[in-house]
């Protein structure tokens, strides 16, 4: 199946994916530690991850002939304002790349199947209930950073992670090593120290992550949680801006290249962002509309507007 392997990693770039890997998953040791994760609540008010727990234990639950799982890595990386308005995450700056790698795994698997017509696929992003980091991992795309993400020591840590679980018995790619040595820019710069120690390694606790309140929280903030999400409106990258892995260098000026995906670019913020107006729930829409941002759902948008705007005036340096 060697010549096979090469004719995928053919198609993935052909396709336009950065980077691609296979593994037939090993999940025993990284299912222990999520059930741990979860345990210690800090899975916050995600009731879906303990739900879909069982899901996750095999790849059989997504496809029932699975044996080994196709990774691929997407840069989203790209410039970002550094001006004092509310901050998206760059990841949803441009359209939802659910949908874009969702589209794009697809066409891998039809570019398989002229080559093996009896394959079967399952697209995973990260909307599917599949293990996804520790797959791609064991698949040699990267390996797990103190802020959890993972990190291509090349490259850094800007990518989306796809998958394609599969029936064919595909070899497997030597798993990402690497690792932060002594670093802990992460830590230490996370302003709500969500990254915290959990047996022997590093996770995050929901409960303090700004992704998390701005994305995932339902109903409002208590007083502590909107002082805490500073000037972020949907998202948060700090741990990632921090990372030395991202940033060039004099030994590696090409880390982290701007994204080459037009549908990742930013699509700006609405007007209504920059004058401090308040969008209706048309406008809101329209401006959401295919892109990531929708998952707050309208009020849960405007709780995080009002409170960013109460966070940017409360600033002595927003202020003239």
């Amino acid at each position: 199946m060697h010549g096979l392997e090469d004719k995928i990693k053919e198609f993935s770039h052909s396709v336009g994916f950065d980077a691609v890997g296979f593994c037939q998953p090993q999940l025993e040791t990284s299912l222990s530690y999520y059930k741990s994760w979860l345990e210690s609540g800090y899975g916050a008010e995600m009731g879906y991850l303990r739900d879909h727990l069982n899901l996750k234990a095999s790849l059989e639950s997504l496809l029932p002939d699975a044996k080994s799982v196709i990774a691929v890595r997407l840069n989203y990386n790209q410039p970002v304002s550094e001006s004092k308005v509310p901050k998206v995450a760059r990841y949803a700056l441009g359209k939802d790349y659910h949908k874009v790698m969702r589209k794009m795994l697809k066409q891998l698997a039809s570019e398989i199947r002229e080559l093996v017509p009896n394959a079967n696929f399952r697209p995973c992003v990260d909307s599917a209930p599949i293990l996804e980091r520790t797959i791609a991992q064991q698949a040699g795309l990267g390996w797990f950073g103190k802020n959890t993400c993972l990190i291509d020591s090349k490259t850094g840590s800007w990518f989306f992670i796809g998958l394609l679980v599969t029936n064919l018995n595909l070899e497997s790619s030597a798993p990402a090593v690497g690792g932060c040595g002594t670093c802990q820019e992460c830590i230490n710069h996370c302003p709500t120290g969500a990254i915290v120690s959990h047996e022997g390694r590093w996770a995050v606790d929901s409960n303090r992550c700004i992704s998390y309140l701005t994305i995932e929280k339902k109903g409002e903030f208590s007083s502590r949680e909107a002082d805490s999400i500073q000037d972020w409106l949907f998202g948060c990258d700090v741990c990632q801006e921090v990372c030395p892995f991202n940033n060039p260098s004099p030994r590696q000026p090409l880390r982290a290249a701007l994204t080459s995906i037009d549908s990742f670019r930013n699509r700006g913020n609405g007007e209504w962002l920059q004058v401090g107006q308040e969008p209706t729930e048309v406008e809101w829409e329209a401006w959401v509309r295919g892109r990531a941002l929708r998952r707050t759902g309208f009020q849960g948008f405007l709780r995080n507007l009002k409170a960013v705007r109460r966070n940017l005036n409360a600033d002595p340096s927003n202020r003239p």
